[in-house]
């Protein structure tokens, strides 16, 4: 896969390191509004969002917004069929340059924002990874928010992958809100 301008990440995660309930649901005790505060005032700043097919992204800019839809359910980059602004993009299939020149933003600059695969794929891309943990939410049984979660946590896994925390900053104090930014030192 090549490598576009500027690739971040975003997520809120469990105590335990998870993005989803065993039914691979965001479950409500996920939901906090500092988090959708700083999550969405953040997409802002980014030419195109990737996400896995069940990932969401309800905030009033949405419908504006480029996105890469990751899928298996086709074989190469398809422009999507309901989203004129969207193409679809197997990542077993061709690099990601495709999908971002089908979208017209060969030189974009993307923010992933899930599922777990998703996720995991970019590890070893991310120029930043924003990580809101929920300190008081568990999740037994649910989706990580990258492979190889459990054992690792997500702290140790993007570590793995060359990035240090940079900033660790309470959003909500009241529910153990923390966010944390991750980034890739200059070579």
């Amino acid at each position: 896969m090549g490598r576009p301008a500027f690739t971040a990440g975003f997520a809120i995660v469990s105590a335990d390191g998870m993005l989803a309930n065993a039914h691979g649901i965001m479950p409500q005790e996920l939901m906090f509004e500092a988090d959708q505060v700083y999550f969405e005032a953040a997409l802002d700043r980014y030419d195109v969002m990737v996400h896995g097919r069940n990932s969401q992204e309800p905030h009033r800019n949405a419908p504006a917004r480029r996105r890469v839809i990751a899928t298996r359910r086709i074989a190469d980059v398809a422009p999507d069929a309901v989203n004129p602004k969207a193409v679809l993009w197997n990542p077993a299939g061709p690099p990601l340059q495709r999908a971002l020149d089908l979208l017209g933003v060969p030189n974009a600059t993307i923010a992933v924002i899930g599922g777990t695969d998703v996720f995991g794929l970019f590890l070893p891309l991310y120029d930043e990874f924003h990580l809101t943990k929920a300190g008081r939410v568990h999740l037994p049984g649910g989706r990580p928010v990258f492979p190889g979660i459990p054992p690792l946590t997500p702290e140790e896994l993007l570590a793995r992958h060359g990035l240090q925390e940079r900033d660790r900053q309470m959003l909500d104090a009241a529910n153990d809100l923390t966010l944390s930014i991750w980034v890739r030192p200059a070579a």
